[in-house]
């Protein structure tokens, strides 16, 4: 397999991308912090985009994706925090409702993009 297919997942763009987070957001899950796509490229420069949720309860974001090339599976990535968080009971579950929206999102990306792939040969 060639190396640059091979770090290069699935072509999603940012375009498609924000589609689905609104079709999320329409079904009326209660999101604290903001969710967002951003641009990003692949190794070949092409445009994959990257949704990002900002989580309110806390300083720091998950960032959604396929897990790699022509992988149906998408993962989630919770970035780092330079020091120990330190909650109210309130604050952790209010921090822990946000991570079940995230792992919502997540899993609906993945349906969106099973679909979507399914799908393919209707496109125009």
């Amino acid at each position: 397999m060639d190396d640059e297919i091979e770090d290069s997942p699935p072509r999603r763009s940012r375009g498609q991308l924000t589609v689905w987070v609104e079709e999320f957001l329409t079904q009326g899950h209660a999101v604290a912090g903001t969710i967002k796509v951003v641009d990003q490229e692949d190794a070949d420069g092409q445009d994959t985009g990257l949704v990002v949720m900002n989580l309110r309860n806390t300083k720091a974001s998950i960032y959604m994706q396929p897990r790699g090339y022509d992988d149906p599976l998408w993962e989630a990535t919770l970035t780092a925090r330079p020091d120990d968080l330190t909650l109210s009971p309130h604050d952790m579950a209010s921090l822990a409702a946000e991570l079940v929206i995230a792992g919502n999102l997540c899993s609906f990306l993945q349906f969106k993009s099973l679909e979507w792939d399914r799908q393919s040969g209707r496109h125009d």
